[in-house]
């Protein structure tokens, strides 16, 4: 599918009086949700989406408020606990009531919020069923941000937003990608076009600032990951010099009993990277679930 399609496949709904942008397939109470990262959009699930339409009745992806073909108001602090407050919106707006998630990059902290909710809100409208988690900063301690976020999240950030074009985002965003598996020119145009959408790469700075959020909130956040009863997998991309090797380990030493699938040669996308093994170890730990749930006595 092109991205044109993508777009034309889309629906959009209001938060907060913005008009948000999201991919929603399928009917019913019980469904998927996929939050994108930093700096792309809802895009990011193309590779999988089919799959993951035969898997489940409900499919919903947004593109976060900031990203993609959403609005992206100039002024605005953007936070991780609003995007949350986005995908509980669009759950509602949807009628999903029973929920998995799947989340990347900045996406995990915002499925971490909503498993914060979970643990605090037990009778909250949409039951989080399952979570899996690729690439992403679970915890704030192992999170090496590239030298050009470092600068975006510091006091010239405003000034790099503007001199931010199409070439340099090119080579700062394959730094990120495994050896072999960098995407092409025309994969990073349309992962450009989604980022300069009504000129977006200029509140970038703003954007970004969810580093600081996540060292705000890192106690909250990472005791949702140890305390959470709902099932939780994540598949890393090892070669991620963001969010790899270093991060699996991390969470292999704070998660009770972890579930983690480190998948080969593949960096900080394993989705675009390397979908069909994404894909295989997203079915085994939803095919074991179903097993699990089909073998459990009638009350």
């Amino acid at each position: 599918m092109t991205l044109r399609h993508w777009k034309e496949a889309g629906s959009y709904f209001r938060f907060r009086d913005h008009s948000i942008f999201y991919r929603g397939d399928g009917r019913g109470r019980t469904g998927l949700l996929c939050i994108h990262g930093f700096p792309t959009a809802s895009w990011d699930w193309e590779p999988l989406w089919l799959s993951l339409r035969h898997r489940f009745d409900h499919v919903v992806a947004p593109d976060l408020l900031g990203f993609g073909w959403s609005a992206k108001p100039r002024g605005h602090d953007y936070s991780l606990v609003e995007q949350a407050d986005l995908c509980d919106a669009l759950l509602a707006e949807r009628g999903i009531e029973r929920v998995h998630v799947l989340a990347h990059d900045y996406g995990v902290s915002v499925a971490q919020e909503l498993l914060a909710r979970e643990l605090s809100q037990p009778r909250r409208r949409a039951q989080i069923l399952s979570v899996v988690f690729l690439n992403g900063g679970l915890f704030p301690e192992t999170h090496r941000a590239l030298w050009q976020q470092r600068w975006l999240n510091g006091p010239l950030g405003p000034v790099l937003s503007r001199l931010m074009n199409e070439k340099r985002f090119g080579q700062s965003f394959s730094r990120v990608f495994g050896p072999d598996t960098r995407p092409g020119l025309i994969e990073l145009h349309d992962f450009w076009q989604l980022i300069a959408h009504q000129d977006g790469h200029h509140i970038s700075h703003r954007l970004i600032r969810y580093i600081r959020e996540r060292r705000m909130n890192r106690a909250r956040w990472v005791a949702a990951l140890q305390r959470s009863p709902v099932p939780l997998r994540l598949i890393n991309g090892p070669e991620d010099p963001v969010s790899g090797a270093h991060l699996l380990q991390r969470y292999r030493e704070l998660v009770p009993d972890p579930d983690t699938v480190s998948i080969t040669g593949v960096g900080h996308y394993p989705q675009v990277e390397a979908p069909d093994r994404v894909l295989r170890a997203f079915h085994e730990f939803h095919d074991r679930l179903s097993g699990e749930k089909q073998g459990r006595p009638l009350s």
